[in-house]
C-alpha cells in the first residue's frame, strides 16, 4: 500500500479512537469530581446523550447523497433506501435491512450502469 493510504488509515483510526476516548475520559473525570456516590444518569450532561444520535444522523445524511449526481445514482439510492425501509418494516432488525439496501443499490447500478 502507498504511504498516502497508510496515512489515511492511521488518521481514520486516530479519529475513531478519539471520538470514543475523549468523552469517556471527560466523563470519568466529571464523576470523580462530583464523587457524591451517585453514578446515575443525573451526572451525565444532556449533550453527551444527544451526541450519538447526532453522529448517526450525520452519517445517514452523507450516505443519502450519491457520489456522482447522475440519474442512475439517484435512482439506485432511492431504490436502496426503499429496500432498506421495506425490509426494516417487515423484520424490525438492523442487519438485514442494511444488506437489502446495499444489494438493491448494487443491482440497480450493475443493471443500469
Amino acid at each position: 500500500m502507498s504511504s498516502a493510504l497508510w496515512l489515511a488509515v492511521l488518521a481514520s483510526a486516530a479519529g475513531t479512537l478519539l471520538m470514543r476516548l475523549l468523552p469517556l475520559l471527560w466523563m470519568r473525570r466529571r464523576l470523580e469530581r462530583l464523587d457524591d456516590g451517585d453514578d446515575g444518569l443525573e451526572a451525565m450532561p444532556q449533550w453527551l446523550g444527544i451526541l450519538g444520535p447526532l453522529m448517526i444522523a450525520a452519517v445517514l445524511g452523507v450516505s443519502l447523497v450519491p457520489k456522482t449526481t447522475d440519474a442512475i445514482s439517484w435512482l439506485a439510492t432511492a431504490i436502496g433506501v426503499a429496500a432498506t425501509l421495506a425490509v426494516w418494516w417487515r423484520l424490525r432488525s438492523l442487519g438485514w435491512p442494511v444488506a437489502a439496501g446495499v444489494a438493491a443499490y448494487g443491482v440497480v447500478v450493475m443493471v443500469l450502469g
